[in-house]
C-alpha cells in the first residue's frame, strides 16, 4: 500500500506533549477569560490593525506573544498527533483517518453554522477563534476513539 504523506510515529508522542498541555491553557483561557501576558515584543506583521490606528500593511509592531505562541503550540502538537503514522498503517487506518477527518470537517462546520445562528456581538469573534482549532480537535478524538474501539473488538475476538 502506498502510504499518505505522514510523520513517523515516533513524532505523535512529542505532539502529545505539546497538544495536552496547551489545550488545558487555552480552555482555561477561554472559560475564565484570563488574558496570558508576556513582556512585549516587536514582530513582523502581514497585517495589523491596532485599536485607534490604521489598518497597516507589512510592518513591525510590538505585542504580547502569548496566545500566538499558544496557538502555534498547539497547531504544531494537534497537527503531529493528528498526521503520524500509527505502528501498524494499513488499509484499515487508512480508512479510519478518512472517516474521522470528513466526520471532523462536518461537525465542526455544523457547529460554525450553529454560531452564525445562535452567536452574535464580540463574542463570535472568539467562538470564530475557538473553531480555528476544532478540525483538528475533533479529528484526533474520533480518530483515536474508532481505534481504541476497534483495538477492544479485535482483542474480544481473539
Amino acid at each position: 500500500m502506498k502510504s499518505q504523506i505522514l510523520f513517523p510515529n515516533r513524532v505523535k508522542k512529542v505532539g502529545w506533549w505539546l497538544l495536552i498541555p496547551s489545550v488545558i491553557v487555552g480552555v482555561w483561557v477561554v472559560v475564565t477569560g484570563y488574558t496570558l501576558e508576556l513582556p512585549k515584543i516587536k514582530v513582523f506583521a502581514l497585517i495589523s490593525d491596532q485599536v485607534l490606528e490604521k489598518r497597516r500593511f507589512f510592518s513591525v509592531i510590538e505585542t504580547d506573544p502569548a496566545l500566538t505562541i499558544l496557538g502555534v503550540i498547539f497547531i504544531l502538537g494537534a497537527l503531529m498527533v493528528a498526521f503520524s503514522k500509527e505502528k501498524i498503517e494499513d488499509e484499515f487506518i487508512a480508512e479510519l483517518r478518512l472517516s474521522s477527518m470528513l466526520w471532523a470537517v462536518l461537525v465542526s462546520y455544523i457547529l460554525l453554522l450553529l454560531a452564525f445562528i445562535l452567536v452574535y456581538g464580540v463574542v463570535f469573534l472568539d467562538v470564530m477563534v475557538c473553531n480555528m482549532f476544532t478540525v483538528l480537535l475533533i479529528f484526533i478524538i474520533r480518530f483515536n476513539y474508532l481505534l481504541y474501539k476497534n483495538s477492544k473488538l479485535t482483542t474480544n475476538e481473539e
